[in-house]
């Protein structure tokens, strides 16, 4: 009986804190049929709050609009009257009911009229705060188990797991600081794929999957033990030993995380009014070769007045020779 008694008060109390993160928001007589606002409503149930809006603005259904300001308004009131943070709001819940049948008469021609039935629905909105509650969204999440692997391996009892998150993001985050720093690159691409941990009970494992190691560990051998000087001292590691190790990566830009450091780098750093890039050849190993090209800003060829940068490049595949053209303009004169 006991047993029972203290599982309805668990049960109560975790209705109590789901109360206190969740907010609603419900609109009613929407002039617009339940099927119509069910199609847009079943791609954004169990998205981020962001990713939502981003979705709502770019699909082509009239019906995304008053979803919008629903899930807006809920949004709002989340941020004003519970005080919590945008970014951690998610869609739990997303429902449409159909409501009362508006019935007008069109008028014709002779005193006759013709019947009108407008149909209209009721959307209703939860969004969840994810913040407080020890599951993660997970980007990879669909694939952990099957094809990828976790990045953190550990145990701990259920009220220590968020100290244990915690404490992950502390050493990523101290180690991303750390080769920033001390790591020197034109680009600005750090080259850190992923950072895995594996913690046991005296020793924590920290193995970091990069692209460029050499950048990091080039000139000073003794690096590695530098930074992993540096994170006992974030993190007060007093009775716990700490090991990193340095896994090269064999085609760092074929990366996701690489690859957006890479883009972003250069979008930082471009001082190009304009590029123009020329492929020529079997492209796509196509029997009939072909001549594809890009451009993006002012590339005057006209004119002798522009500085323009000018460069041929012969590539050699199994399909034959693929020529690589490139323009870029620098300044005018």
């Amino acid at each position: 009986m006991l047993r029972n008694k203290n599982k309805d008060l668990e049960v109560r109390k975790r209705e109590k804190e789901d109360i206190k993160t969740e907010v609603y928001a419900l609109s009613q007589s929407i002039s617009m049929s339940a099927h119509k606002a069910r199609r847009v409503l079943d791609q954004i149930r169990g998205r981020s709050y962001q990713e939502t809006l981003m979705i709502l603005e770019l699909m082509p259904y009239r019906a995304c609009y008053p979803i919008f300001k629903v899930i807006y308004s809920a949004a709002a009131n989340a941020k004003h009257n519970m005080g919590l943070n945008e970014e951690y709001l998610v869609i739990i819940k997303a429902t449409v009911d159909e409501g009362t049948t508006v019935k007008k008469l069109k008028p014709r021609a002779r005193g006759r009229s013709y019947p009108i039935k407008r149909p209209t629905c009721h959307i209703t909105i939860v969004l969840k705060n994810i913040s407080l509650y020890e599951e993660s969204v997970v980007e990879n999440s669909i694939g952990l188990g099957t094809i990828q692997g976790h990045h953190s391996l550990w145990f701990a009892q259920p009220k220590n797991y968020s100290k244990g998150l915690q404490e992950d993001q502390k050493i990523r985050e101290c180690i991303k600081n750390y080769v920033q720093k001390n790591m020197r690159i034109s680009s600005g691409v750090e080259g850190i794929a992923r950072i895995e941990i594996q913690k046991r009970i005296d020793l924590i494992q920290i193995i970091i999957h990069m692209g460029f190691p050499k950048l990091l560990v080039e000139g000073k051998p003794r690096r590695i033990e530098e930074l992993q000087m540096n994170v006992q001292k974030e993190l007060n590691y007093v009775n716990r030993k700490l090991n990193i190790t340095i896994t090269r990566i064999t085609k760092p830009y074929g990366h996701p995380n690489i690859l957006a450091e890479f883009i972003a780098g250069q979008l930082r750093n471009r001082d190009t009014k304009g590029i123009q890039v020329q492929i020529a050849g079997r492209i796509d190993g196509k029997e009939i070769a072909r001549v594809e090209w890009i451009r993006e800003g002012r590339v005057p060829l006209q004119t002798i007045r522009a500085k323009i940068d000018y460069c041929s490049y012969r590539v050699r595949t199994i399909y034959g020779v693929l020529g690589i053209k490139i323009w870029i303009f620098v300044d005018e004169e």
